[in-house]
């Protein structure tokens, strides 16, 4: 039985991060559109969590792409697949929870084949950013059954709420942030 290159079990390992990295980006896609729909519904308890969720995926594809580079590759920069927009309230929970869900199934096949090609940090990065879509899929989860459950009681709890997320988040553009705050233009 031949051993495969230490190159081809790379190339392996650096497959599957890429394809982890555009689920990412397409959840970071999905997630915002849900938030601003969300917030314009005037749920924004809800939207504010979908904004949260939406930053775990972004720091998620980062951390992809800071092991694909790590690796001499080149990460990903699109998302895998295309946003369902406009959706009811009723609809996007149980829609998310079967992303995540479907993402956890993936990401486990993915973190096997890390294990079969000698990554052990590729494979710890899985495991890592699994247990945070379970967090995902558990909130997505419970709210699609409240929702199912109580309905108009429960929508109605939420209609009206803050969507505040917390302080202003610095940006390259915002004082004090990037290099346009340090530059003093």
């Amino acid at each position: 039985m031949a051993v495969e290159s230490r190159e081809k079990r790379k190339a392996k390992v650096l497959e599957v991060l890429n394809k982890a990295r555009a689920m990412e980006l397409f959840a970071i896609a999905q997630y915002m559109n849900q938030h601003y729909n969300l917030d314009n519904l005037d749920y924004g308890e809800m939207a504010a969590n979908m904004k949260l969720i939406a930053i775990d995926e972004m720091r998620h594809a980062e951390m992809f792409a800071d092991r694909i580079k790590e690796l001499d590759g080149e990460p990903v920069a699109q998302g895998e697949g295309s946003v369902a927009k406009g959706q009811d309230v009723r609809v996007v929970f149980p829609f998310d929870a079967d992303l995540e869900d479907n993402t956890i199934d993936t990401y486990n096949k993915f973190l096997q084949v890390c294990r079969d090609n000698g990554d052990n940090i590729s494979m710890n990065l899985f495991q890592a950013i699994i247990d945070e879509e379970q967090i995902h899929y558990n909130h997505f989860d419970n709210v699609a059954q409240h929702v199912k459950n109580l309905g108009d009681a429960y929508l109605s709890r939420i209609a009206g709420t803050p969507s505040t997320t917390g302080g202003i988040t610095k940006g390259f553009a915002l004082p004090g942030g990037g290099a346009a705050g340090g530059a003093g233009a």
